[in-house]
């Protein structure tokens, strides 16, 4: 079994490369010619360049499907409605225990 490994690239050598192949994808027979083109020079597969260019025409309203500001607020609401969520569980929880600790106490008159 192999480990993935990834390399991260700076916001701006993905925008770099982007650019390029937006730039010159009509020098190429094809968007696809112009990625394998250019990947190499990158360092990055012509896959992982593909999906950045995808996202830049998504991002600019040239392609349909969620944005990046999009895709940015939905992680951050599913975040948030899990910490909730567990902050539920706890309270109940909590509520429970403190119910039965009553119902253990000696009455008052």
């Amino acid at each position: 079994m192999t480990a993935k490994t990834t390399t991260k690239f700076s916001p701006e050598v993905r925008e770099r490369a982007v650019r390029m192949v937006l730039d010159h994808q009509g020098e190429h027979a094809s968007q696809w010619a112009a990625i394998g083109s250019i990947a190499p020079k990158i360092g990055c597969s012509a896959e992982t360049l593909r999906g950045w260019v995808r996202q830049a025409e998504r991002d600019q309203g040239l392609r349909g499907g969620t944005t990046s500001e999009e895709r940015d607020r939905i992680k951050a609401l599913e975040r948030e409605n899990r910490e909730l969520r567990q902050a539920n569980e706890i309270l109940r929880k909590a509520s429970a225990y403190f119910a039965a600790a009553e119902l253990d106490r000696p009455f008052k008159r």
